[in-house]
């Protein structure tokens, strides 16, 4: 590691590429198995997440941050076992599976957008400041795009 990058540093960095696996994942998902403008919106979403996934990986490999193997497969084996959850239906999707795959998706997000506030406050690092703007701005795209769906996914499931 350069030695501007921190243990701590690392660990942040390696606990946000842990979560982008879920988030990737469920998203990959959600993208097969949603029609329409919310499966539209989801395949959008997929590609958008996969892109800050990579910028964050290139930024990990400019620092000489190691991914955590252990974090990353622990969280794609999380997303699987959160499927397995009771969703009200003995067979099938329920109403309230776009709506729990929506909220999850506008934490992950905003955790990401939290991430990227946080790395402009490092000093030294590859990203520059505008480049860490326009991540936190299509983070908050992201973000008001999902709630769009998960508005209305909450009228159907919950009305």
């Amino acid at each position: 590691m350069p030695a501007t990058t921190t243990k701590y540093l690392a660990i942040y960095l390696n606990d946000h590429l842990a979560g982008s696996t879920g988030a990737l994942e469920l998203v990959k998902r959600a993208a097969s198995e949603h029609d329409g403008p919310l499966g539209t919106f989801v395949a959008q979403l997929r590609d958008e997440i996969a892109a800050d996934r990579h910028v964050l990986e290139g930024l990990m490999d400019e620092l000489g941050v190691t991914p955590d193997k252990a974090k990353v497969a622990v969280a794609w084996a999380g997303e699987k076992a959160g499927r397995l959850k009771p969703n009200g239906e003995v067979r099938g999707r329920s109403p309230l599976t776009p709506l729990i795959e929506l909220e999850s998706l506008s934490l992950g997000i905003e955790g990401k957008r939290l991430m990227w506030l946080a790395l402009a406050e490092v000093a030294d690092l590859p990203l520059s400041r505008e480049r860490l703007a326009e991540l936190v701005a299509r983070a908050e795209a992201q973000r008001e795009g999902v709630e769009v769906h998960r508005r209305e996914a909450a009228r159907r499931a919950l009305g």
